[in-house]
C-alpha cells in the first residue's frame, strides 16, 4: 500500500477512534431530531440527514425524528389559489388549509420512512394524533384567532416508547388533537421540544437554515459554539437575539430546564452536520447545556 493510501486509511481510523467515547457515552440514550428548513427541499441534503440519523440508530442511539413541512404546505396552499398568511411566524390555518397541511405532512412523513427503510432500518411514521401523543389547546397570536393552530398541553409518549422498544425509529408529523378531537397544526419546533421533554431525551437537535447562534447575525465573528442555559436566558433577556431565533432559543432553554441534557442548533444545509456535531471534538453548530453540565 502506498504512503498516501496508508495516510487515508489512518485518517479514517482516527475519525473512528475520536467518535468512540461519544458512542459509548450516548449508547441507548434518546435523541430527538427536529428536521425542517432548506435541508428538506434538497434531495441530497435530505438523504444526508437520514443517513446520519440511521447511523445514530445503528451505533446504539435511540433517535426520534420530528419533521416540519412548511415550504411544501405553502406550495400546495398556493396551488389551490390560497395565499399563505402568517402572524408572528405562525401559519394562519383555516379548515381547508388544515386539510392541505395534514395531507402534505403525511406525504413528507412517509417519504422519510421510505428513505430510512432503504438504509436497512425499520421506521414507523406517525402523527401526534396517533396513540394520543400530542393533545392541544387552540393557540392564539397576541390574542388573534389564527385558526387550527395548536398549543401543546399534554404529551403521552407511550406510543414512542413502544416503537423504540420494538427497535423501530419513530418519525413524527406535528399534528395533534384537542379535547373535542379536532385536528390542529403544530409548530414543529414546539412539537420536538415537548416530545424531548416527555421522553427525557439526552439530546434535542434543531436542524435549521443558519450555522448556529450569533450575538450579532451580521457579524460572523460573534458566533457562539457553546453556552449554558443561564447564558442563553441572559442573551434572550438582553434583547440581542431577535427574529426567528428568539422563539427557537427560548424552546432550547425551556427544554434544558425541563430535563433535556443538551440542545444543539445546527445548519441542516451542511452535509452530515449531525455526525460532525455529535461525534467530533470541535462540533459544527451551537450546543446549549445545563448549568451544571461540564463540557
Amino acid at each position: 500500500m502506498e504512503q498516501k493510501e496508508m495516510d487515508q486509511v489512518m485518517q479514517k481510523a482516527s475519525v473512528l477512534i475520536e467518535a468512540l467515547p461519544y458512542i459509548q457515552k450516548f449508547n441507548r440514550k434518546i435523541i430527538v431530531v427536529k428536521y425542517g428548513g432548506s435541508a428538506m427541499s434538497n434531495e441530497e441534503l435530505q438523504r444526508n440527514v437520514i443517513q446520519d440519523v440511521t447511523l445514530l440508530k445503528l451505533v446504539g442511539f435511540k433517535p426520534i425524528i420530528v419533521h416540519g413541512g412548511g415550504k411544501a404546505i405553502s406550495k400546495w396552499v398556493g396551488k389551490v389559489g390560497k395565499e399563505a398568511r402568517f402572524v408572528n411566524g405562525l401559519r394562519v390555518t383555516d379548515e381547508e388549509t388544515m386539510e392541505i397541511a395534514e395531507m402534505v405532512l403525511g406525504r413528507v412523513n412517509k417519504n422519510l420512512v421510505t428513505m430510512v427503510e432503504e438504509l436497512g432500518v425499520k421506521a414507523v411514521g406517525i402523527s401526534g394524533k396517533d396513540g394520543g401523543l400530542l393533545r392541544v389547546d387552540k393557540k392564539y397570536a397576541d390574542g388573534e384567532d389564527i385558526g387550527f393552530v395548536g398549543d401543546i398541553k399534554a404529551v403521552d409518549p407511550k406510543v414512542l416508547y413502544d416503537l423504540m422498544e420494538k427497535d423501530f425509529l419513530p418519525i413524527v408529523a406535528p399534528v395533534g388533537l384537542d379535547d373535542d378531537f379536532n385536528t390542529y397544526n403544530i409548530n414543529a419546533d414546539d412539537a420536538a421540544c415537548a416530545i424531548a421533554r416527555a421522553v427525557g431525551a439526552d439530546k434535542l437537535v434543531f436542524l435549521t437554515d443558519i450555522e448556529g447562534l450569533y450575538k450579532d447575525i451580521n457579524d460572523k465573528s460573534s458566533f457562539i459554539s457553546r453556552l449554558s442555559a443561564a447564558q442563553a436566558e441572559e442573551l434572550t433577556g438582553s434583547g440581542v437575539i431577535g427574529g426567528g431565533m428568539l422563539p427557537k432559543l427560548n424552546n432550547c432553554t425551556f427544554a434544558i430546564r425541563n430535563g433535556v441534557n443538551r440542545v444543539h442548533i445546527l445548519d441542516g444545509r451542511v452535509p452530515h452536520c449531525l455526525l460532525l456535531e455529535i461525534f467530533t471534538n470541535e462540533g459544527v453548530g451551537t450546543a446549549i447545556y445545563s448549568d451544571d453540565d461540564a463540557l
